[in-house]
C-alpha cells in the first residue's frame, strides 16, 4: 500500500556535520517520508525546525535539485542575494550546480514545518558557502575543501 503512516517514520534529531558546524542544526528532525515509501530516484523528508535551529549549513549542489515547501511557520532563507521570509504555503527551489548557497534559519517563536525534496544523485557534491566543508554523495563523508577529513575531537 502506498499510504505512509508518518507518525511511524522514525526521526533523526541534528546532522552529520563534524563539530562545531552542527551545533546550529542540532534541534532539527528529519523524517526520511520518501525512503519509508521505497523512492530511489528522489528523496521527500518532512523536517521539524524549533526556534533558533537551522536547517543547514548555508550549501549548494553540484547535481542535486531541492525544493522545499513551507507547512507550518515561518522561516528567513538565506541565499547568496541575501534574505526572505518564507510562510506557510510558500516555496523554493535550488537548481543543481547554481553555487548559490542557501539555507533557512527559524527566528520565529514557534516551530516551523516543511517538505523538503531533492534528486539523488551519486555524483553529486554538496559544497558549504561559508565553512570549509564539503560532502559528497557517494561516501557521505563531511571533509574540508581540500579532501582533507575532520578528526575526532
Amino acid at each position: 500500500m502506498p499510504r505512509i503512516d508518518v507518525a511511524a517514520v522514525p526521526g533523526r534529531k541534528g546532522s552529520g556535520y563534524p563539530p562545531p558546524f552542527d551545533a546550529p542544526c542540532a534541534e532539527r528532525v528529519r523524517q526520511r517520508l520518501g525512503d519509508a515509501g521505497g523512492l530511489t530516484d528522489f528523496g521527500v523528508n518532512l523536517m521539524r525546525l524549533p526556534p533558533g535551529a537551522w536547517s543547514s549549513q548555508r550549501h549548494w549542489h553540484s547535481a542535486e535539485d531541492e525544493f522545499v515547501y513551507l507547512l507550518e511557520g515561518e522561516l528567513v532563507l538565506v541565499e547568496d542575494g541575501g534574505e526572505t521570509i518564507l510562510r506557510a504555503g510558500d516555496g523554493a527551489a535550488f537548481p543543481k550546480d547554481t553555487g548559490n548557497g542557501h539555507h533557512m534559519i527559524n527566528r520565529s517563536g514557534r516551530e516551523a514545518v516543511y517538505l523538503e525534496v531533492g534528486t539523488r544523485s551519486p555524483a553529486d557534491v554538496t559544497y558549504c558557502s561559508d565553512v570549509d566543508m564539503m560532502s559528497a554523495a557517494a561516501d557521505g563523508r563531511f571533509v574540508r575543501k581540500d579532501g582533507t577529513a575532520y578528526t575526532a575531537r
